[in-house]
């Protein structure tokens, strides 16, 4: 066999590796023609420039799962680190629509610990990243500096991620191999990538629903596990093992798990107290399932009955939530108005029925006792960018998530759901299927 032969076969060697590895660990992805449509959808904004946009870093402690940056994701498909995606606009007859990924030099050594990744050069790249040319990221500045010396006007026209060094970077040595004393300010690509994430297509929306499935499976097993001596933790440790076990790729943010006093503390992740008798319990635990997240709250008794306090708070948060699905009107309605200053946000509306319904132990509203937004999106983000408040569309996912925290009370209680805004304009409870009344969540926690 000769030399040349002898790097074929090797090449093919480590391709075939690396597809193996790949179909271990592969996420659930949608068609390339779908991905492609999105670039061609962000060239479509970029007013005759281009879009650089860079992959996540591959993390440096062996305990954190890499993970995709978002924007990235959403135009590629991509899950490999150290790549960057050029999206070309087409300008008159000077430019046409192109879109190029860089692929990195691979790290050979590396990849025996991270396992094998591909490069430009590997067999079948192209397809296998679905973007019309793959080329070494060495040519990326090279590429960026020839585009701008045939027209300097779009140096100013370089859109690209905000808090990204890769890109700050690329910017300053491009505008060093110009002879430029410094370089252009470029516009942010975020803010042309957050309105097309907003609205999710049909695949985007199944894969939402898997990671809502696991997530409605995980708060399944919580209803059975919770009791008192148990710790937080552990409750923690067994959702997380149903969401592993229905394909999920990690959860969607920490879970929380609060007992107790923590029940009142809104982002609780430490979950080291052990669980009594008489608490309730915060369980705001949900997972990722391909890159897409769900979000989910319950909150509990300890010792499966509510008392008669917990039941009635329990039962305002809830009529809180239904006081937002009931004035809910697509294309009108906003989520998220924190300081309820938009007389459509479905905030005013859950707000007015906790501060109109039951008193603190002073006789005072519960409204103070309320402590955040009403809701937000979901999806490659467990909370998907918007401006908010956001006006809601069909298309969109997203939460609505009243709770109340009294800390005098050791009572917290939050009940969260995700919201699908159908094509017909109505809402679509994603976590149907998931207990919500008092008497259900009871019910439940009996095995019924």
């Amino acid at each position: 066999m000769g030399m040349v032969s002898v790097r074929r076969w090797a090449a093919g060697l480590v391709l075939a590796a690396a597809t193996f590895a790949c179909a271990g660990q592969a996420l659930e992805k949608q068609p390339a023609s779908v991905y492609h449509a999105r670039r061609v959808a962000l060239a479509g904004g970029l007013k005759g420039g281009v879009a650089i946009l860079f992959a996540a870093a591959e993390p440096v402690l062996d305990f954190m799962p890499y993970r995709q940056d978002e924007d990235f994701y959403y135009l590629t498909g991509w899950n490999e680190p150290g790549a960057a995606l050029l999206v070309v606009a087409a300008s008159g007859r000077e430019r046409g629509y192109r879109e190029i990924l860089f692929l990195p030099t691979r790290n050979l050594r590396a990849e025996t610990y991270t396992g094998p990744k591909l490069d430009a050069d590997s067999p079948g790249v192209t397809a296998a990243t679905g973007v019309d040319a793959v080329e070494s990221m060495t040519a990326l500045p090279t590429e960026l500096n020839r585009m701008i010396g045939a027209d300097r006007k779009l140096a100013w026209n370089v859109w690209t991620q905000p808090a990204s060094a890769q890109a700050k970077a690329l910017v300053g040595f491009t505008a060093a191999t110009l002879g430029e004393d410094q370089p252009a300010a470029t516009p942010d690509v975020t803010t042309l990538t957050m309105p097309l994430r907003e609205v999710k297509d049909t695949g985007e929306v199944a894969l939402i629903e898997k990671a809502t499935d696991a997530s409605i499976a995980a708060q399944r097993v919580m209803f059975h596990a919770v009791k008192p001596g148990v710790t937080e933790r552990a409750i923690a440790g067994e959702m997380t093992a149903v969401w592993m076990e229905h394909g999920c790729e990690r959860p969607a943010y920490s879970p929380i798990v609060g007992s107790g006093i923590n029940s009142t503390t809104l982002h609780y992740s430490d979950n080291s107290r052990t669980i009594e008798d008489g608490d309730v319990v915060v369980v705001d635990a949900a997972c990722e399932f391909s890159m897409y997240a769900s979000d989910i709250t319950r909150t509990v008794p300890a010792n499966g009955h509510f008392t008669a306090r917990q039941r009635e708070i329990y039962a305002i948060v809830l009529g809180a939530q239904q006081a937002a699905i009931d004035a809910f009107v697509a294309d009108k309605s906003t989520i998220n108005d924190f300081y309820r200053k938009d007389p459509n946000s479905l905030d005013t509306a859950a707000y007015n029925y906790v501060n109109s319904h039951g008193k603190d132990l002073h006789g005072q509203p519960l409204g103070k006792y309320w402590l955040h937004g009403l809701g937000h999106m979901v999806g490659i983000d467990v909370h998907d960018p918007a401006n908010y408040p956001a006006v809601l569309k069909p298309g969109m996912v997203f939460t609505i998530e009243p709770g109340v925290y009294i800390p005098e009370e050791k009572i917290g209680v939050r009940i969260e759901c995700d919201f699908l805004v159908g094509a017909d304009g109505k809402l679509i409870d994603l976590d149907a299927a998931l207990p919500h009344t008092a008497e259900d969540v009871e019910a439940a926690m009996r095995g019924k």
